[in-house]
């Protein structure tokens, strides 16, 4: 069997060190749509190195994305064909606000293995200090296509209940033609994203965004709608990826606050608007600090 769970949970964890500066920030945030208007000052928080907040969700690519998704398709007891695999969802922890620039050793290992039936699951959980402290946590979810069915616990659900009543806010943002081409340059280089030939080879008419791609469009969305622009005000993010995104789409992002939740989360559904409203992240929370 190509996935050993027994051996992937038990492997020696993997560290490394990982750096970044304000050019890598500035690159992340082009490649998930800031700078529309280029000239407007809530897109200069994103754009220009003098004024620059860093988006939380810039974890996921710091350090060009190592250790992370791609990298624990290559830990012990996992063997898999690249092409079965699919980013399922995706969890971040915040431990305090990211800096511009930094150097940081993170640690990867394989934290879950679940057993889907027709498919496996790993959660790949990467941890990152630096000299002052933990920085964040990653759990990304690797779905595996025709890597169940051994037994083992499926494990828990990430399905919630449907938010109750209207969104609070609904905004809608255009990804460009070539976002995916441009969103790779911060380290994710599978080419489902840029190749033709390889993306039929997965099931797929043509090129896809990163699932990560939609997940920081999101959140930018929410940082600049419902917390004033405050990145500082994010404590966890998570979602599952409930469809693909095709460049040149456009997404609608609706909200809503969830009362009586600390620091008051808010609860995110994206769609596809020109495929009838087709869901692409679903169960999404971003947690904010008490």
């Amino acid at each position: 069997m190509p996935i050993d769970a027994a051996k992937a949970l038990a492997a020696e964890p993997r560290s490394g060190e990982i750096s970044w500066d304000r050019k890598d920030v500035l690159l992340y945030h082009l490649g998930i749509g800031a700078g529309v208007p280029a000239t407007d000052p809530d897109e200069l928080r994103y754009t220009l190195e003098s004024r620059l907040h860093v988006l939380p969700s810039f974890a996921t690519v710091a350090g060009s994305g190592a250790p992370g998704v791609i990298s624990g398709l290559s830990l012990p007891g996992v063997d898999v064909d690249l092409s079965r695999v699919l980013h399922g969802g995706q969890t971040l922890t915040l431990h305090r606000p990211l800096p511009a620039e930094g150097t940081a050793t993170a640690t990867g290992r394989i934290a879950a293995v679940y057993d889907k039936g027709k498919a496996a699951v790993l959660v790949m959980r990467t941890e990152v200090a630096d000299a002052d402290g933990p920085l964040w946590t990653n759990d990304a979810q690797i779905f595996v296509r025709g890597e169940g069915g051994w037994g083992g616990d499926r494990g828990p659900s990430a399905r919630l209940d449907p938010p109750v009543g209207p969104p609070d806010r609904t905004v809608e943002r255009r990804v460009r033609e070539d976002q995916a081409l441009l969103y790779r340059l911060s380290g994710d280089w599978n080419p489902l994203h840029a190749d033709p030939e390889f993306a039929k080879l997965a099931g797929f008419d043509r090129p896809i965004l990163h699932g990560l791609c939609t997940y920081g469009i999101t959140l930018k969305a929410v940082v600049d709608t419902l917390l004033d622009g405050n990145v500082t005000r994010v404590r966890t993010y998570t979602t599952r990826f409930a469809g693909v995104v095709h460049p040149g789409e456009t997404l609608r992002v609706r909200m809503w606050r969830l009362a009586g939740t600390p620091g008051g989360a808010v609860r995110v559904a994206v769609s596809a608007v020109e495929r009838d409203d087709a869901p692409v992240l679903a169960d999404t929370v971003v947690g904010q600090h008490p």
